[in-house]
């Protein structure tokens, strides 16, 4: 922005700095007065080097007839002004700019315009109040004190973008009214007379502008506008606008993640759909480590209950009569099933975003739930109450040791034995004596033995062997219904077969 000042006669003030605001970032940097000969009346010119502003892709027409709140001078009154601002684009911009087609859209009819203005009027902005100022008047060489008529001419260069002379009218006619909502009302508006306002430290419009993005939403190339913006604004007036867009928390995304997931699981009412939109944010978090840490934390909370609930009702610990036990022990299992559920869906999530090695690891240590499990199913009473859990906690097992199968889940030896050592009594038991062969738990069954023996196929032979002489259970009376058996069993013979390696 350029801008010149001169008194109503020849001369001209010498020079002068702009003030800034108090509190605030710099708004504008070195300020060097020079003479412009161009000028008719030579007045002087201030060439001011400032960051570069808000692009506009389209110009905006502001100016209006004042409004019935303006005081009684109006805007742009040649009858009562004292100030005569001639508005005039740039030819080249004060800032680095490679956008060659927002300047050539410029309007040639509106780069170069001629208003009446009051001194008193403009001096609410802190810009012109200094240009008008005691102590300008006096270094001029021609300061006539008696002349109570006298006009200042002010010229003012802005920037070659579409629209900027209409912004720059627009906060110009704004120092003459209290009524800034009339014109501030939308996003793209105050984008528009922000820059202009916080160039001529235009308090109030900026307060308004401020205020008014505040209480509204913003598009994303909108709120990208506002964060260039921010930096010249004071850390009061950012404050708000950085607290929607940025937070002190560094891990605020973990903490909104699991209050998801906390939120899908437990209390949200449609809780398929709440699922299924949970698991795609899962998939697009930016932060696959953060996610892993996530699903581990809700992983390890639904476990830690489903364990207690099934040790309390293996070994209750409790007196009182008949129906109230029942009635605690109903309560045991249904809540060991309902977060059953949620394992199952976490355990898909983490096999999805492929972190599921610490759940392996866990489900891998669990002879103390598998234990409490098998002292439970060996119980009728569940039967009635929750027939289903069976089947809840072998699809956990499957996916897992499927994912580790598969190579998904790169598990140590250690570990591939322990997962099948623990849960395939378990497996065993709900096959053979717990619940009855039910389509789906048949595919259940039958998956869960392939996956194991095709997990004994990578351990040693000795541990293969201990292993899969617990796995006749899986014959059926038909041979030929048992293919998975049969292989496993022909592949352990014929390694078992082979002459030893010589020594290398």
């Amino acid at each position: 922005m350029t801008a010149g000042v001169g008194g109503g006669g020849a001369g001209g003030v010498t020079s002068g700095k702009k003030r800034q605001r108090s509190g605030s970032y710099s708004r504008l940097s070195s300020t060097i007065g020079i003479i412009d000969s161009s000028r008719p009346d030579n007045t002087l010119t201030e060439h001011t080097q400032k960051t570069s502003g808000i692009r506009r892709t389209a110009s905006h027409t502001f100016i209006a007839p004042s409004s019935s709140a303006a005081v009684s001078r109006g805007f742009n009154d040649s009858a009562t002004a004292d100030v005569v601002l001639r508005l005039f684009v740039d030819q080249l911009p004060l800032f680095d700019t490679d956008d060659s087609e927002s300047i050539s859209a410029v309007d040639s009819d509106q780069s170069d315009v001629q208003i009446y203005l009051h001194s008193d009027v403009l001096c609410r902005s802190k810009y012109f109040a200094t240009l008008l100022s005691d102590r300008w008047q006096k270094e001029s060489n021609d300061v006539d004190s008696g002349n109570s008529s006298r006009i200042f001419r002010l010229n003012l260069g802005v920037p070659a973008t579409p629209g900027s002379i209409d912004h720059h009218l627009a906060v110009l006619q704004l120092l003459y009214t209290n009524d800034f909502s009339t014109t501030i009302h939308n996003v793209s508006v105050a984008l528009c007379l922000l820059p202009v306002a916080l160039e001529l430290i235009f308090e109030d419009c900026i307060k308004a502008c401020v205020r008014f993005l505040e209480a509204v939403p913003w598009a994303e190339d909108e709120e990208r506008k506002i964060l260039s913006i921010v930096p010249l604004l004071s850390k009061e007036e950012s404050q708000e606008l950085l607290a929607r867009v940025s937070i002190d928390k560094i891990d605020s995304s973990e903490q909104m993640l699991h209050g998801l997931i906390l939120s899908a699981l437990h209390n949200h009412p449609n809780m398929a759909f709440a699922k299924a939109f949970v698991a795609k944010l899962l998939r697009d978090f930016s932060s696959k480590e953060a996610a892993k840490r996530v699903l581990d934390g809700a992983f390890q909370s639904s476990l830690k209950i489903v364990k207690e609930s099934l040790e309390e009702y293996s070994s209750p610990d409790f007196r009182g009569d008949h129906n109230e036990i029942e009635a605690i022990q109903r309560l045991n299992l249904h809540t060991a099933m309902t977060n059953g559920r949620h394992l199952v869906w976490l355990v898909e999530r983490m096999i999805e975003l492929r972190v599921a090695d610490t759940a392996v690891q866990e489900w891998s240590n669990q002879a103390a739930f598998t234990a409490d499990l098998l002292r439970a199913l060996r119980d009728d009473a569940w039967r009635n109450i929750v027939p289903g859990l069976p089947a809840v906690v072998l699809r956990c097992t499957c996916k897992l040791s499927n994912a580790v199968a598969t190579g998904t889940i790169l598990a140590t030896r250690q570990v591939r034995m322990k997962i099948v050592k623990d849960w395939l009594p378990v497996l065993i038991l709900c096959k053979d004596y717990a619940t009855p062969m039910m389509p789906s738990h048949k595919t259940i069954y039958v998956e869960l033995e392939d996956t194991f023996l095709r997990i004994i196929s990578t351990l040693p032979l000795s541990d293969a062997q201990e292993l899969l002489q617990q796995c006749l259970s899986f014959s059926t009376r038909n041979v030929e219904d048992c293919p998975h058996l049969i292989s496993a069993f022909t592949t352990w013979f014929r390694r078992a077969n082979r002459f030893p390696l010589p020594d290398m």
